[in-house]
Order: structure tokens, then sequence, then C-alpha cells
């Protein structure tokens, strides 16, 4: 195996990452009803997946299979569309659908369940550490930090950690560290208080760690892994099906498994609270995720599309993509997605616009309003606050559209609300007048 005891002798080519591509993803439904997660668009350009693999592509690591199973075709287009290496390099991001054969007809049950039946197609490769990361979360990280921690101290496995408040600790795997950073107690969404005092850091770490808040916290797990080639073998040569759930807690105490601390902004945008609040964080003046950092920047796929139009618009605070034509409206705190078309004297306060996928024909605009359906876009004076509208959505003129007096979860034929928040399904038609 080989050695190195700092991120500068560290090369990209002794590490192959996976990139875990979700489940039904149902914290973020309505958006994963056609889409799976890491396909699910941010920051008006971008999708969710970008993230994980341009951390990678910045770390030096060109070697990246993304594991996929459910409602995974616009994922597959899009990595297929915005990933392609030169002839000359040994880099690819390749995607390992889920499939029955003829000695195995069951899915993905898990993560560990994943890796472990793409671990042969894995190790045709050579390679001396796997690095596992979900696709659901938004961070940046250099990748040869963490591997040059883990190789510091021989460890088996190493797991990304941030600092979360205690009061979170039940939607993470939280641990307990030695001086040397080696995990010796491991637990998964601790839900007992008791439990949660007992696992929290002691005050001194955390001046240590110059973790700047009066607030009692935990070390959770970001569903990063770091796994020796040897290691990850033994550990799925079993039927456990989940990292975190189960074969993290195994291995603590038969192997070397040590932490290392993420101290930078770090996300899981597997909610739809979440979502819309990480999205709405970029239109603030100083963001906690910089997309303007081109010292390690996102990557995507070049559309090719015209600078975006605005038409006397007012728009304060806002996050506008490519392609868009914004009349007299007046937007604040919003994302507003590729190819948006607001019609004038609009008002959009608080909104995650998706975008569309393509602009609509002149005949299809005509055939639908003499059927009295609205163009794809927001129509004309129309209001919009706490509200997500996903792609291709066709909102009439003088709707309205916010969550107030309304329960915070709720199923309708023609929006759903999560979490306070109302969401406007991909494709969906908000006849004219409507008020929601």
């Amino acid at each position: 195996m080989a050695s190195y005891t700092s991120r500068q002798s560290y090369h990209g080519s002794n590490v192959l990452a996976v990139v875990m591509g979700g489940g039904q993803g149902t914290r973020l439904f309505p958006l994963t009803k056609y889409r799976a997660k890491p396909a699910v668009p941010l920051a008006g350009k971008y999708r969710i997946v970008d993230i994980p693999i341009s951390n990678c592509i910045n770390s030096g690591i060109r070697r990246i299979y993304v594991l996929t199973q459910f409602n995974s075709t616009s994922l597959h287009r899009h990595l297929s569309q915005t990933y392609k290496f030169d002839q000359f390099s040994a880099g690819f991001v390749e995607v390992l659908a889920a499939q029955q054969t003829l000695t195995d007809s069951s899915w993905y049950q898990g993560t560990a369940d994943a890796v472990r039946k793409n671990l042969v197609h894995f190790m045709n490769h050579e390679w001396d550490h796997l690095l596992i990361l979900s696709g659901d979360q938004l961070y940046r990280m250099d990748f040869r930090d963490l591997i040059a921690h883990h190789v510091d101290r021989q460890a088996d496995i190493t797991l990304g950690v941030v600092a979360v408040p205690k009061e979170e600790a039940s939607h993470f795997g939280v641990l307990q560290v030695t001086e040397d950073w080696r995990i010796h107690r491991f637990v998964e969404k601790p839900r007992d208080p008791a439990v949660q005092d007992s696992l929290k850091l002691d005050p001194a770490w955390q001046a240590r760690l110059g973790l700047k808040t009066p607030a009692e916290v935990v070390l959770a797990s970001m569903g990063i892994y770091v796994f020796n080639r040897d290691v990850i073998k033994r550990a799925l040569d079993n039927t456990l099906v989940d990292f975190g759930k189960e074969v993290i807690p195994a291995m603590i105490e038969q192997s070397r498994v040590y932490a290392f601390l993420h101290q930078g902004y770090w996300e899981d945008i597997g909610t739809i609270r979440a979502f819309f609040e990480a999205n709405l964080d970029l239109t603030t003046d100083l963001p906690k995720f910089n997309f303007f950092d081109m010292t390690a920047p996102i990557f995507s796929r070049p559309r090719f599309l015209p600078a975006s139009k605005l038409n006397s618009a007012h728009v304060d605070h806002a996050v506008v993509a490519d392609g868009c034509i914004i009349d007299h409206s007046r937007i604040s705190h919003s994302v507003v997605g590729m190819r948006s078309i607001i019609a004038e004297g609009c008002e959009l306060r608080r909104v995650v616009l998706l975008g569309c996928d393509y602009y609509e024909s002149a005949e299809s605009i005509q055939a639908h309003e003499q059927a009295g359906i609205p163009r794809i876009g927001i129509g004309r004076n129309t209001r919009i606050e706490n509200a997500i509208i996903d792609k291709n959505a066709r909102i009439g003129d003088n709707v309205v559209i916010s969550p107030a007096g309304k329960p915070p979860n709720l199923d309708h034929e023609l929006y759903y609300i999560r979490d306070g928040i109302v969401v406007i399904p991909k494709d969906a038609v908000i006849p004219h007048g409507t008020v929601i």
C-alpha cells in the first residue's frame, strides 16, 4: 500500500470514489417525484450531484462511480452530458445502476449493500482507498486533506464528521473520539436525551478546535467514508446493508476507525426545508457556500444559453441563471433558474424557481392560449412567496401562491405544502386566477 505523510505527497490515482445516488428521496418529495435526489436542480443552474463530483475533480480524484437505482433517467442524462474526460486520461464518471442478475434479483437494500453488489467491479481497478460519498449534500472539501489524515493515522476506516448542535443529534450518526481522533463510540440517530448528553463534545475540545459557539455540540457523521482496499472487503463480508446503522458500529471494535473534522460549511439538503433555505442563503450578501470560489469551481453541463434579459425589473438579493427573461416585475430574495420567463406585474419573494428545460415555441404558446392554458413560466400580475416552483410549470395570470394560513404539510391536486413551503410540481398547470 502507498504511504504518504502529507497532502502534498498524496496522489488521486490511489483513490476510487463512489457517489451514492440515493433511494426514493421521500423527504424531498415532490421534487423527487420524477427524478433521483442527486438530480434535483440547485442554485439556478446546477444539480446536487455536481457538488460531490466537483469536490472529487478539484481534489485530483478522477475515477468516480455513481450508484443509482430510483428515478435515475434524468440523473444518467445529466452525468453523460456533463462529465467527459479526454481519451488520454484515465478519468471517468460512470453510472452503475441497480440491476437484477441470474444470481441476485434484489435491488440495493442500503448504502453498504449497494457497494457490496458492485465490489467485484471496483476491484478491477488499482486503488488503495475507496472514498464513499453522499449525493445530496452541499459543501466544499479538499479530499486530499481527508486522505492524508487517514494515512497519517494508519487508519482502516475514516469518517468525515462535523460539529452540530446537540438538539440535532437525532438526525445523524453521532460519535465520540479519543485524543488522536480514533472513534470509540458510534450511535446512529440517538433520540434518548440522556444518550445525547453522554455524546456531547467536551467544552475544552470545542475551544481547542476553535468552535465559536456557546451551544452544546456533538460530532456527527457526514456520510463520507474512506476504506482501505482490504478493509472494505472484510467490512462487507456479511449481510449488513447500511454503513451508518450497521457497518461502522460493527467495525469500531475490530478495526482502526478514525474521524476527520470538516470545519467549513456543510448542509444535508435531503429535506424540502433544508433545500429551500440552502438555496435562499445563496441570495445573501455573503452566502455560507461560495459558488464564486474559482480555486475549487463547481462544474456542471455547459448549455450555451444567452445572457438573461431584465426589462425594467426590480431585482433585490437574487440569483438569476442564464437564459431568463424578466419583464417589469419585482424579485427579492429568490433564485431564478435557467430559461425562466416572468411576465410583467409579478412579485416573487423568497421563491426558488427551478426554471425550464426548453423554450416554448410561438405555436405552442398560441395553441395553449386558445385552450385557456398558461404558457410555460410565470404569468402576468402573479404574486408568489415562500414557494418552490419546479421545472416547466405553467403559472397563470393573476395567481397568488403562498403558504400563509395553511397547514405545514398538505397534499392538493395542484400543489403540495412541505415544512410550511408551497411546492408546485414539475410540469404543473396552475390556471389563471388561482389563489393558493
